[in-house]
């Protein structure tokens, strides 16, 4: 099969959409498909593969670390995806690549799917606060149901996102599809060499946070809960390895709460090495979002052993429902830090947890969700040319395979 992906946002931009994009592509590659993605050009000079088309691109007035992607530098390459002959486009974004990836369907006569990534509604009013959130929520709405209402399907990483799409007045068929994890890669590393690195003490009792530094993420509610751990372990440690628009009011915040001594932040991390090395120098990986439409580190942490506690609400409640290498904690300051001091004085509960988050995370294989989602583009395809006027006698042809 020939696939078009095309996305707003990618590497050296850090997040879940970046990585759920490198994993589905590497694995849909792995299975013998080929996967030609379009992603805008960063300042910054990138060793990509040959199938990876940078677009050029200017910035975001109200977000620097986003680029927005030039339209006619896209079009002016129709005849070239014309002669490549793509069976299907998939987006990835719900801006400038939502409304380039329609127009190519159309000019191709393919089909065209969406996954639906980040929930808007909680998210614009932390970028905009001078527009009411009544009428933010409402803006976010209409515009997401009139973009999923304009492709053939919907694909989203959890059911939570599906059932808010419904709640929109999505209309056309939506796939529940989660990224997966490369379980060959996220394997346990010894951590001794990043915390001499970043001079943390490994007689501490440490906990970790990977994500971006962002208002939606929640932090300021896992300082809270620090401050409310030190008082029974006063050496607590936070490692928080990530950046984002809210790394200054973060550090303002933990600077406030005179926590200074009990955290340190990290920055962004080479997801091949030091980021592995990161998650395993916690005892406990912790997690407080309520945007998430999955929650994927979560699976990394527990894919390299690292117990969990988390709140579980929108996607992360897929993955946290079976309540395996994790203590789920209500959305209450108090109670996820009893489960905290719990989880740090006992030793053989974190083992027990350790060895079922490893576990856990086998079912979440990548290569298991690559197989999925190919059997969705299937479908999608096969739909797609049976609406399509054809001579009586022509053959519907699915998935090719090379």
């Amino acid at each position: 099969m020939k696939i078009l992906m095309i996305s707003d946002v990618y590497f050296p931009r850090i997040n879940g959409v970046s990585t759920s994009i490198e994993t589905f592509r590497k694995e849909l590659i792995k299975l013998g498909h080929q996967v030609t993605l379009l992603v805008p050009s960063y300042p910054i000079k990138i060793e990509d593969d040959s199938d990876i088309l940078r677009i050029p691109s200017r910035y975001l007035i109200f977000d620097h670390e986003d680029r927005m992607l030039k339209p006619f530098a896209v079009l002016k390459r129709l005849d070239e995806f014309k002669q490549a002959n793509y069976d299907i486009i998939h987006i990835q974004t719900p801006f400038i690549a939502h409304y380039l990836g329609s127009k190519l369907a159309q000019q191709l006569g393919i089909p065209c799917i969406e996954t639906y990534h980040t929930y808007f509604e909680e998210y614009l009013f932390h970028y905009l606060p001078l527009i009411p959130k009544n009428a933010l929520r409402y803006l976010a709405r209409k515009f997401t149901s009139t973009q999923c209402n304009h492709v053939d399907r919907v694909i989203v990483p959890s059911t939570a996102m599906r059932e808010k799409l419904i709640e929109y007045r999505v209309t056309v068929p939506i796939q529940v599809l989660p990224t997966g994890i490369d379980i060959d890669k996220f394997k346990y590393t010894d951590a001794d060499d990043f915390m001499h690195q970043h001079n943390i003490d490994r007689n501490r009792p440490r906990l970790v946070h990977v994500g971006r530094i962002a208002h939606e993420k929640n932090i300021e509610f896992l300082i809270d809960v620090l401050k409310r751990v030190k008082q029974n372990i006063p050496d607590i440690l936070l490692i928080v390895a990530g950046e984002g628009p809210a790394l200054k009011h973060i550090k303002a915040y933990v600077k406030k709460l005179s926590l200074e001594d009990n955290i340190i932040f990290i920055g962004y991390l080479d997801r091949n090495t030091q980021l592995l090395s990161c998650y395993c120098s916690g005892e406990i990986f912790l997690f407080s979002s309520k945007t998430e439409t999955q929650g994927l580190v979560l699976l990394e942490a527990m894919s390299l052993g690292v117990p969990v506690v988390s709140t579980a609400i929108m996607g992360t409640k897929d993955i946290l429902h079976a309540q395996q290498g994790a203590l789920v904690s209500p959305d209450d300051v108090e109670q996820f830090a009893e489960r905290v001091s719990l989880l740090i004085s006992d030793e053989a509960l974190r083992q027990q947890l350790s060895y079922e988050a490893n576990s856990y995370a086998h079912e979440w294989s990548a290569k298991t969700m690559a197989e999925k989602q190919l059997d969705f583009y299937d479908d999608v395809i096969l739909a797609y040319q049976a609406k399509q006027p054809r001579p009586s006698n022509q053959s519907i042809i699915g998935r090719q395979q090379f």
